[in-house]
């Protein structure tokens, strides 16, 4: 019965809930067709949240992941437009989300700086440098199998009609699993979390802190540029306020998933039931043509909702 007490267990009950409820309230909510256009709103942004999730483990924070997202993307199209075909393009992406992470991981790790203040600072530098090159334009006339990537279902892959799982969102359970294995199964997952509860012990073990603070704003890097990529072939274009605002929707699924703010602990299966969660929520909410301020507000609700949980729950 104690399991049953855990908060991924809670979470779990609230999507269970957000279903059944939504489901009898809004008309054609838990139909096949609805449920796999829910996790459009939920798989680019998982996949940030779990490196969001990580670096906060450890300690650390990364405000910038959204415009690493719009610079990444700005990277593959300008490669488009040289010529590049569709793998150097994904490359292209790649390094560029490397290159924006291992530039906040040197600040912090090798000049001392806080990364949420570093992160801030490379916030407004990413972003604007995708508004100067781009302006008010957009890059469009990407490859179809860029589209079909971001728009395609695992039936169009295999020739299966009735699969109609979206390939964006298996991509994105598959990086979910692979980071929570990672996380919870391996030794250097267990040192992510040594890292965050307690720098100074960690190196004194023998463990290298700062190697791995570094490797994981990298890998964030790298997730956004994943999470770019799928996004650009969803909506087809590249434009400078590409997932404005993410990095706040990362952080909330971060939290919400029950990753402590001071770092240390977190489960990375709560993370996925948050993103479910939230995914499922703003999607009905949109159903109900409730407005887009509106589930802004609800996204700040549930970011102080995230931070006080950890403080209310041990009382209960």
């Amino acid at each position: 019965m104690k399991a049953l007490n855990t908060w991924e267990r809670v979470l779990a009950g609230l999507v269970v809930l957000l279903y059944v409820g939504f489901g009898f309230g809004i008309d054609g909510f838990l139909s096949p067709y609805a449920l796999a256009d829910s996790t459009v709103n939920m798989s680019e942004r998982l996949i940030i949240a779990m490196a969001m999730a990580m670096l906060i483990v450890a300690g650390e924070i990364d405000l910038s992941i959204a415009a690493t997202m719009a610079l990444s993307s700005l990277a593959m199209g300008l490669a488009m437009q040289a010529g590049a075909p569709l793998p150097l393009m994904l490359l292209a992406a790649v390094v560029t989300g490397a290159a924006c992470g291992l530039l906040n991981g040197w600040l912090v790790t090798k000049r001392g700086l806080p990364s949420i203040v570093v992160t801030i600072g490379t916030l407004s530098l990413y972003r604007g440098l995708a508004l100067v090159l781009l302006g008010d334009q957009a890059i469009t006339g990407y490859p179809e199998a860029l589209s079909t990537l971001g728009n395609g279902t695992m039936g169009d892959l295999i020739g299966v009609e009735w699969l109609i799982v979206p390939i964006e969102f298996a991509i994105a359970l598959v990086f979910a699993a692979a980071v929570a294995v990672w996380m919870h199964r391996t030794v250097h997952g267990r040192r992510v979390y040594a890292v965050g509860s307690n720098p100074v012990a960690a190196r004194f073990s023998g463990i290298a802190a700062d190697r791995y603070r570094l490797g994981l704003f990298v890998f964030a890097g790298i997730a956004a540029a994943l999470a770019a990529v799928l996004l650009t072939g969803r909506i087809g274009s590249t434009r400078p306020n590409l997932a404005a605002g993410w990095e706040l929707d990362a952080i909330t699924i971060a939290l919400l998933g029950g990753v402590a703010i001071q770092g240390g602990r977190g489960s990375m299966v709560g993370v996925v039931l948050a993103a479910v969660l939230l995914g499922a929520f703003t999607f009905a909410l949109g159903m109900l043509n409730v407005p887009g301020i509106v589930m802004s507000m609800v996204v700040g609700g549930l970011l102080i909702g995230a931070m006080l949980l950890p403080r209310l729950w041990p009382r209960r």
